[in-house]
C-alpha cells in the first residue's frame, strides 16, 4: 500500500500578531504542519522568532506581488509599487501589469530576489514557495521563480488544484465564483506543472482550500476528507485568530486529526516530506 502525506499549511505568517498566534497554536495544538512566511509583513520579525520556537514547524515563503508592501524601495520599482511600497490591490490588474508592461516584468524580477533574499536573512530553511492570492501561479512569476530555483534552494511550489466536485458535495455556496477559480486554475496548473517538472521543482498532486478560501472549517474538512484519493496533498488555510476562527477551529479539532489518520495521511512539512521521498 502506498504511504499518504499530508502538508497542512497556514498562509500569512507575519500578518500580524494575531495571525502569528493563531498559525502556532495551530501548530502546537493541532494538525498544522507549516506555514508560509510573508516577509514583508508588519510582523515578520515576530513570526521568525516564533518559528525558530518551534523547529519543526516547515516555513515557506508566501510571496507578495499585490495586497502588500515591497521588499525593495519603491524608487527601484516603479512599475510595481506607489510611492508607499504599496502593490495594486487586484490580483488581476496586477497580473494584467505583469504580463504586458515589459520594465514591470524587469522589475519584477528584482523584487522576487529581494524577497528571497530577506526570507535567506531570516536563518530558516526555506520550505517551499506559495504566493499572496496565489499571484505566484502567473505564467510570468512562475518562470521567474523556477529560474531562481536552484539560487534559492527552492525545492517546491505550491500549484493549486483540486477536485471541484469535493468542495460542492460539502459546501455548494458561491458557485459561480468556485467554478470560475476551478477552471483559471486549472489552466495555470497544466502550464505550471510542465515548467516545474523541466526545472527538477516538485508540487504536489492535490492542493486544497481555494474553493473553500476562508471557510476551511472542521465541517469542511470532516466532508473532504474522505474523498481525497491522491497520496501526496496539501491542505492550506489561513487563521486570523484565536477566538471564534472558524479555520482554527478545523485546524485544532481532533476529529479532523483522527479522519486524516483514518484516511491513512501521515502529517509532514515539506522538508518532512522531501526526506522521506529521498529515502524511497
Amino acid at each position: 500500500m502506498m504511504p499518504k502525506y499530508a502538508v497542512i499549511n497556514a498562509d500569512d505568517f507575519g500578518y500580524s500578531d494575531e495571525v502569528n498566534k493563531a498559525i502556532i497554536t495551530g501548530y502546537q495544538q493541532g494538525i498544522l504542519t507549516s506555514t508560509s512566511l510573508m516577509v514583508t509583513g508588519k510582523k515578520a520579525n515576530s513570526a521568525v522568532n516564533l518559528a525558530k520556537e518551534n523547529l519543526n514547524l516547515g516555513v515557506g515563503l508566501h510571496l507578495v506581488l499585490c495586497c502588500g508592501k515591497s521588499a525593495l524601495n519603491p524608487s527601484q520599482i516603479p512599475h510595481l509599487v506607489d510611492k508607499n511600497g504599496n502593490f495594486n490591490d487586484s490580483a488581476a490588474m496586477a497580473g494584467l501589469r505583469y504580463q504586458f508592461i515589459k520594465s514591470a516584468r524587469k522589475e519584477l524580477r528584482a523584487e522576487i530576489k529581494a524577497q528571497l533574499e530577506l526570507f535567506k536573512a531570516t536563518g530558516l530553511k526555506l520550505s517551499h514557495v506559495d504566493g499572496h492570492l496565489h499571484l505566484h501561479t502567473h505564467p510570468v512569476i512562475l518562470q521567474i521563480l523556477a529560474e531562481l530555483a536552484q539560487e534559492y534552494q527552492i525545492k517546491f511550489i505550491r500549484l493549486p488544484y483540486e477536485e471541484l466536485s469535493f468542495t460542492l458535495n460539502v459546501d455548494s455556496n458561491n458557485l459561480l465564483l468556485k467554478i470560475v477559480y476551478s477552471n483559471v486554475f486549472s489552466l495555470l496548473r497544466k502550464y505550471g506543472k510542465n515548467l516545474l517538472s523541466n526545472h527538477g521543482i516538485k508540487y504536489l498532486k492535490r492542493v486544497y482550500g481555494l474553493l473553500q478560501t476562508g471557510n476551511v472549517s472542521e465541517s469542511y474538512l470532516l466532508g473532504l476528507i474522505p474523498q481525497i484519493q491522491a497520496n501526496f496533498i496539501e491542505i492550506y488555510s489561513h487563521p486570523q485568530g484565536i477566538f471564534s476562527d472558524v479555520e482554527l477551529q478545523g485546524l485544532c479539532s481532533q476529529k479532523v486529526k483522527d479522519m486524516l489518520s483514518s484516511n491513512g495521511f501521515e502529517l509532514v512539512s515539506y522538508p518532512q516530506l522531501q526526506e522521506k521521498i529521498s529515502g524511497c
